[in-house]
């Protein structure tokens, strides 16, 4: 039986990854060559990974693509995605492909305000409380002057603080409510810092106002940190042609579609385990931007999905209609993204990213990231109301499925070509490979 060990992080790179091979797996000497192999050449570039996190060992890569022909507003993108799924990328490039001649994709955004708060238990007069935060507020935005100094230059900063009452839900629980404007950069340091420093000078000020009691004046902190529930940091995407133009397949008119894609959109809206599918697949576009620009994925992933329950219950994140003559789809998210800090200018891929979008200002990546989730949904749906969802994603999944039997670059060859075909499923490759190999 393994014994736990003690200084882990203090081990160099080859130490931890001996000991994690030679305890936790069943082939130790291949767990360490597979784990070097991933280690880049360039020593320098590596030190800057293994800097990223604690404790690394390897590299995980992730396949970087590219999703082209994306009109946004007039301006045309190539837009990178970071995705391990087979179809999305190509799902994405489809549907751009498709609006590019029907006027693209149109954007703007809504808002882009960013929300932190200090939560903590109070119990006194409520009316005493509201007195005492209306005379330190000023405090509290005067001692986060060198916290805010710079992004107030730039036009950024705190846009206001506001106290809640909430001991509705919780017995003297209160908060103070603040929002924030960060300009490019995604802002989760720049606001926890001033968070926690309203939460010290909250609870130093309490004991001198004198109209506390001393059982008020002992303001108990509970903690300071941003909220990845945004929704005032808003963008809307959308697309629409005539219904004539909807000619997306041969095996269904214009008309049939643009009806067919409402019916969808409708039944995410009533039917939660449709919408936790539907809206998966708009994340699929969206994760992939959001990580590939060196952003933080799982922020986003949190907000979006409180934002399709913000009226009490899950619903589709996109919209679709048809009013005289003309379909049109669209989707309003909430998107917290910077591109200036953290991983976006330290991560090489990262910052390549960013200029193969022309280096976007924060508005521009918020509205190109919604225009990818907008697209992966359309391109979705719409397989999902002609042809079915299998059929495409089985045949861009056929080389992984290949690569696990271990398919030679002939038999590959051989077999992509019987899938043009044929339908692709697991069996079916399966079968198609034992059939090949052996000579049937």
């Amino acid at each position: 039986m393994t014994t736990p060990i003690k200084g882990f992080s203090k081990l160099t790179k080859n130490e931890k990854i001996d000991w994690i091979a030679n305890n936790f797996t069943p082939d130790p000497k291949a767990t360490k060559r597979i784990l070097k192999t991933y280690w880049n050449t360039d020593s320098e570039l590596q030190k800057l990974h293994d800097e990223f996190i604690e404790n690394t060992i390897t590299n995980y890569y992730l396949p970087f693509g590219i999703a082209p022909n994306f009109l946004i507003n007039g301006r045309l993108y190539a837009i990178p995605m970071a995705i391990e799924e087979s179809s999305v990328v190509a799902a994405a490039s489809r549907a751009a492909k498709f609006w590019l001649d029907r006027g693209g994709f149109k954007t703007e955004v809504i808002g882009t305000e960013k929300i932190g708060q200090v939560h903590f238990i109070y119990h006194g007069d409520p009316q005493k409380l509201q007195k005492f935060f209306l005379q330190v507020k000023p405090k509290l935005r005067a001692d986060t002057a060198s916290i805010t100094g710079n992004m107030e230059k730039r036009g950024g900063g705190i846009v206001d603080i506001e106290l809640r009452d909430k001991t509705t839900l919780i017995d003297g629980y209160h908060q103070l409510h603040c929002t924030f404007e960060t300009l490019d950069a995604m802002g989760a340091n720049f606001i926890n810092s001033c968070l926690e420093q309203f939460a010290k000078t909250f609870k130093e000020e309490a004991p001198y106002f004198s109209d506390f009691t001393e059982r008020e004046k002992n303001i108990e902190i509970v903690m300071g940190i941003l909220s990845n529930y945004v929704p005032n940091c808003l963008v809307k995407a959308e697309v629409s042609c005539p219904v004539e133009e909807l000619n997306v397949s041969n095996s269904i008119s214009a008309e049939a579609f643009a009806t067919k894609m409402i019916q969808a959109i409708n039944i995410a809206n009533v039917e939660p385990h449709r919408a936790v599918t539907h809206n998966k697949g708009i994340m699929n576009g969206i994760d992939a931007v959001v990580l590939a620009t060196g952003n933080d994925f799982r922020a986003i992933e949190a907000g979006i999905h409180a934002y399709a329950a913000k009226d009490g219950r899950y619903i589709s994140l996109t919209h679709a209609e048809i009013k005289d003559g003309i379909f049109r789809f669209w989707i309003e998210v909430p998107l917290a993204l910077g591109t200036v800090g953290g991983l976006t200018s330290l991560h090489p891929l990262s910052k390549m990213a960013l200029e193969i979008l022309q280096k976007p200002s924060a508005k521009d990546l918020m509205q190109i990231v919604a225009v990818a989730g907008l697209a992966q949904n359309f391109a979705a749906v719409s397989s999902l109301v002609t042809t079915g969802i299998q059929e495409g994603h089985m045949k861009m999944h056929l080389l992984n499925i290949l690569n696990q039997l271990g398919a030679t670059q002939e038999e590959k060859k051989e077999l992509i070509q019987h899938f043009k075909r044929h339908t692709a499923s697991h069996s079916a490759v399966v079968d198609a490979f034992e059939a090949l190999r052996n000579g049937k």
